[in-house]
C-alpha cells in the first residue's frame, strides 16, 4: 500500500502517551455508550412506522459504531505500519458517519425527489471523500478534507425548509445542536499545537452524535 508506505516513512504522531491515552478513553467510552444506545435507537424507529426511516437508522448506527471503534483501535494501537492504516480509517470513518447521520432523514421524513437528492450527493461527497485518504493519504490535501467535512455537515441548509415541516421542532433542534458541536469541535480537530485538543474534539464528537 502505498499511501501506507508513506505514511510510515513520514510519520506525524503529533499526540503524546497521555493524549492519546485520553483519545482512546474518550472514544471508547463513545463505543461503549453507542454499543449500549443502538437497540433503544433501533426500537425508536421501529416505532416510527416508517420503513425508511428504520433502515436509515440502521445504516446511522452502522457509521457511528464504524467511527468509535477506528477511532478507539487507531489511538490505543502502538506506533506502527497497523497505525498508518487505522489513521486512514480513521478520517475516512468521519465521512462515513456525516452520511449516515443524512441517510435516516433522506429516506424518511424528506423521501422524495429532496431526500434521493441529498441523498445521493452525500453518499457521494463520502465516497470521494473515502477514496481521496485512501489514495492520497491523511496529511495530503487537508485543507480539501475539512471543507469535505464541514460542507458535508451543513448542506442540511439546502433542505432546510421542507426538513423544518417534515420533521418535530425537537429534532429539529438537537439536529442544530449537533451540527454547532461537530463544527466548535473542528476548531480542536486542526489545532496540533494545544494539548490535548484532539481529545476535546473527541469530546464534541460524543456530543455532536
Amino acid at each position: 500500500m502505498g499511501v501506507v508506505d508513506e505514511l510510515w516513512r513520514f510519520p506525524r504522531w503529533t499526540q503524546s502517551p497521555g493524549e492519546e491515552l485520553a483519545n482512546t478513553i474518550s472514544h471508547g467510552i463513545g463505543l461503549l455508550a453507542a454499543l449500549i444506545g443502538t437497540p433503544v435507537l433501533l426500537l425508536a424507529a421501529l416505532d416510527a412506522g416508517s420503513d425508511g426511516f428504520f433502515v436509515g437508522t440502521i445504516i446511522f448506527a452502522v457509521t457511528m459504531l464504524v467511527l468509535y471503534l477506528g477511532s478507539t483501535l487507531y489511538h490505543a494501537w502502538p506506533q506502527t505500519r497497523a497505525k498508518c492504516v487505522l489513521q486512514v480509517f480513521d478520517h475516512s470513518a468521519i465521512f462515513l458517519l456525516i452520511a449516515g447521520t443524512y441517510t435516516p432523514f433522506t429516506l424518511g421524513p424528506l423521501r422524495g425527489v429532496w431526500g434521493w437528492t441529498v441523498l445521493g450527493l452525500i453518499w457521494s461527497l463520502a465516497i470521494f471523500g473515502v477514496i481521496m485518504k485512501a489514495t492520497r493519504g491523511t496529511s495530503r490535501h487537508p485543507k480539501l478534507g475539512l471543507s469535505l467535512y464541514l460542507g458535508m455537515g451543513w448542506s442540511a441548509l439546502i433542505v432546510i425548509l421542507p426538513l423544518i415541516s417534515a420533521i418535530p421542532r425537537p429534532a429539529l433542534f438537537w439536529l442544530v445542536v449537533g451540527g454547532i458541536a461537530y463544527t466548535t469541535g473542528v476548531l480542536f480537530f486542526v489545532n496540533n499545537r494545544l494539548r490535548y485538543a484532539h481529545f476535546v474534539w473527541h469530546l464534541f464528537v460524543l456530543i455532536g452524535t
